[in-house]
């Protein structure tokens, strides 16, 4: 007699799906540079999730799925021996603009400008940078995705605000900005 599969567990991965598609593809994206091969690391993370139990990713999912996406994303890129920058489209398509239309181009140009400075930095600054701001992990999922220590993702946050803050404003003091 075969086992049915349980109704809830298919709800909750179509759920984690629903909820994480997204931010997913776009981590992915920026790891591997290309689009098409994050959809892949996506659809394999999510495969993955499908042969785990429940039980024994508990609370974590979000951590889960970012460890396995980052991780297999890794794994192509060691597979291809390179790495790639995105293109000035692919960092305007990631900018959302839903202010007045002055407020939106002084927002779209302030967001390339910080953009185009975090390519500058080095590449474990920019993942933890992207994993607490545009994915909102706290510094311990930061900590359990990227292999960092939590302490080390501190350095790397502060660190990398340090130099993105004294880039955007060409070194200027704080009280020369206002």
């Amino acid at each position: 007699m075969a086992v049915r599969p349980d109704p809830k567990y298919g709800a909750w991965i179509r759920e984690a799906v629903a909820r994480f598609e997204g931010p997913l593809a776009l981590y992915a994206t920026r790891l591997l540079g290309d689009a098409e091969s994050a959809r892949d690391v996506v659809q394999d993370t999510f495969l993955r999730l499908c042969s785990q139990e429940r039980a024994t990713i508990g609370d974590h999912l979000a951590e889960w799925l970012f460890t396995v996406c980052r991780n297999r994303a890794l794994d192509v890129l060691r597979k291809e021996h390179r790495m790639t920058q995105l293109s000035d489209e692919q960092v305007n398509q990631c900018l959302s603009l839903s202010p007045g239309p002055l407020e939106a181009a002084e927002s779209h140009d302030l967001g390339a400008r910080v953009l185009s400075l975090l390519e500058t930095l080095p590449p474990n600054q920019r993942e933890v940078l992207r994993l607490k701001f545009q994915n909102g992990f706290s510094y311990q999922e930061i900590s359990r995705i990227s292999g960092h220590s939590v302490s080390n993702v501190g350095y790397l946050i502060h660190a990398g605000i340090k130099t993105l803050r004294g880039q955007l404003f060409d070194g200027q003091p704080v009280e020369a900005r206002a």
